[in-house]
């Protein structure tokens, strides 16, 4: 016998979190969170219509220079960096600065693969001289998030491809200001989308995304040996979140 499940009313659909969330992206030399640099950064905080309540942008003089190709991708070229950022280790503090006042009053800070740009902020920051996030809490990461409740969705799980999928606009992609921004909407799209099914507080959602992100590591780790991409061997696909 199947057990009839009422659906949930519209007015419990949105999380109590979802209110006021952060935004956090950054646009760097490279990928390699240990050795590349930042070139711009956006903090900033939406409304629970994603309507932009506060916000500020940085860009950097990262000390070294910005490769082709990550200037392809972001429009910061070395000359521009050199002639109109800031010091890097000024920037640094202040991106620091923003997002601890964030988490110290409560407000969950949205980043789209949250591990990236929180482990490029804390290696610049030790590069730096600045106390780093080391536990940066609360997180919510829509790519974790997504990849939980849309499990079998086919295709990839770019920020512009997931942000399109859920009708979350995005224009001026690869600009940490446009990119926050988007990823926070999305975050509020998917707390329309799957508030009923998520955990009710924002520190239980931070600690399942620990547990979600760390088996959603280990399928892509099963995946890739499967298809020859990873020896069995080798290190698994690295599942820490939201900082490794």
């Amino acid at each position: 016998m199947t057990t009839w499940q009422a659906e949930p009313l519209p007015l419990f659909q949105t999380p109590e979190w979802a209110r006021l969330v952060g935004v956090f992206d950054l646009e760097t030399t490279g990928v390699d969170v240990e050795n590349d640099r930042i070139v711009s950064a956006h903090v900033g905080v939406l409304d629970v219509d994603g309507h932009v309540v506060d916000a500020r942008d940085w860009l950097a003089d990262p000390g070294i220079a910005i490769p082709a190709g990550a200037a392809a991708i972001h429009g910061i070229t070395t000359e521009r960096a050199r002639a109109e950022g800031e010091p890097a280790p000024r920037v640094v503090a202040e991106v620091v600065e923003a997002l601890t006042a964030l988490f110290a009053a409560g407000i969950p800070v949205v980043a789209y693969n949250a591990p990236f740009d929180f482990s490029m902020l804390k290696n610049e920051a030790v590069r730096h001289g600045v106390t780093p996030i080391h536990a940066p809490s609360p997180v919510i990461d829509p790519l974790v998030v997504d990849k939980t409740f849309d499990r079998y969705r086919r295709g990839k799980r770019t920020l512009s491809v997931v942000a399109e999928h859920y009708a979350v606009p995005l224009e001026s992609a690869h600009e940490a200001c446009a990119d926050a921004v988007a990823a926070g909407r999305l975050a509020l799209a998917l707390a329309e989308r799957f508030g009923p099914w998520m955990p009710p507080t924002l520190d239980e959602l931070h600690t399942r995304q620990i547990a979600w992100a760390r088996a959603q590591a280990a399928s892509l780790t099963e995946y890739f040996i499967k298809i020859g991409r990873l020896d069995a061997t080798a290190p698994p696909v690295d599942g820490a979140w939201p900082i490794r």
